[in-house]
């Protein structure tokens, strides 16, 4: 037998969540044809074969996450490995694996010992709409007392899984590490002619804000207390989808034109609505804007994701009646909210951070 491992998907990710598989046991496959979908924090991809050969044995079911590193397939050794880029017509008999007395029983999926089981007939619980959190995706009876909740109370009970399940543990993450605070200002922007872009223009002001005060354009690493000051401007922008939250990467914003910008953000768009953004292009974000105000809100605390120290946020545009040169005026508003790690920025440069930020908005920065 030869067992086939979850491979390293790259970019620190530590598991992906089985989608489909693309062969069942007693298949013949070849090398290089997929094998499974899986979803990770990032994109669904596929896993091709590594070799070409018999399937004896397919580890876990649609749902199950998998650590990495964790077997995934098992192949049929000796007569019945194929040649690569060759197929087979007939298929031989496939060993009973259940009676190798050689190879370790695998934990069974999605099971329940027999107390579970009647714990769930007594509280009405269907075990299989239940997904298990024990070991190898055992129910526990947790697990059913939860479900019973649940159908008590008529609520929908989903497991997060992706985007969801990521997005959850690295906002998880940034609460246990940061330690933030936000400060917030308004920018009249009452000149902006009716068909300015906002998103390009706040890309602009963080340029010049991040010109103007380096150190929140950086990454903060708590284990070895160093701080990362980048020359470039790798900025996150997020993106809200029904399946979660995205942070894709505009690379290097202060050496792009308007144009170039605006191509780069329509691409990022569509590769997100199609789940098709390399991986690549969600990392190494040295800064992150989130035009939430497209939505809805005037001011938030954000939420940084590390190593980043620094989010700016854009809030919905209003009129609103302020002071004009000592008279009042009704004017267009942007509300800004910038969010920090005090551990490593002051409050004074997160100040001048955002006055630079305004500055450029209303057209005051002498550049």
């Amino acid at each position: 037998m030869k067992t086939f491992k979850l491979p390293d998907l790259g970019e620190g990710l530590q598991d992906a969540e089985i989608v489909t598989w693309h062969v069942a046991p007693g298949d013949h496959v070849v090398a290089d044809q997929p094998l499974v979908s899986v979803e990770t924090a990032k994109a669904v991809v596929e896993i091709p074969s590594p070799q070409s050969g018999l399937i004896a044995e397919l580890f876990g079911k649609p749902g199950d996450v998998v650590p990495i590193g964790s077997p995934l397939v098992e192949f049929e050794d000796g007569k019945d490995k194929v040649d690569k880029g060759t197929v087979v017509g007939e298929l031989p008999q496939v060993q009973d694996i259940k009676s190798s007395k050689t190879r370790p029983e695998k934990p069974a999926l999605g099971k329940a010992t027999p107390a579970i089981r009647a714990q769930a007939k007594k509280l009405g619980v269907a075990l299989d709409e239940i997904s298990g959190t024990g070991p190898n995706g055992a129910i526990t009876s947790d697990d059913v007392k939860q479900a019973a909740q649940a159908q008590a109370s008529g609520a929908k009970v989903e497991r997060l899984h992706g985007v969801r399940r990521a997005m959850a543990q690295n906002l998880a993450r940034s609460g246990a590490e940061i330690v933030p605070a936000t400060v917030m200002d308004d920018a009249n922007v009452d000149h902006w002619p009716k068909k300015a872009d906002p998103t390009i223009r706040l890309i602009h002001a963080i340029v010049k804000a991040c010109q103007a005060e380096p150190a929140l354009n950086a990454w903060y690493d708590a284990s070895s207390a160093e701080r990362w000051l980048h020359s470039k401007i790798d900025l996150g922008l997020a993106m809200d989808t029904p399946e979660g939250l995205f942070v894709p990467v505009l690379r290097d914003v202060a050496s792009r034109n308007e144009g170039d910008l605006r191509d780069g953000l329509d691409a990022m768009k569509k590769d997100v609505r199609a789940r098709s953004v390399p991986p690549e292009e969600l990392t190494g974000q040295t800064i992150t804007l989130s035009n939430f105000g497209m939505f809805g809100g005037r001011h938030v605390a954000l939420v940084i994701l590390p190593p980043q120290v620094a989010i700016l946020g854009a809030g919905r545009m209003e009129d609103r009646v302020v002071p004009v040169d000592g008279k009042a005026k009704i004017c267009r508003i942007l509300p800004l909210s910038l969010t920090f790690d005090h551990r490593v920025v002051t409050g004074g440069e997160a100040a001048r951070f955002m006055a630079a930020v305004i500055a450029s908005l209303e057209h005051l920065d002498k550049s």
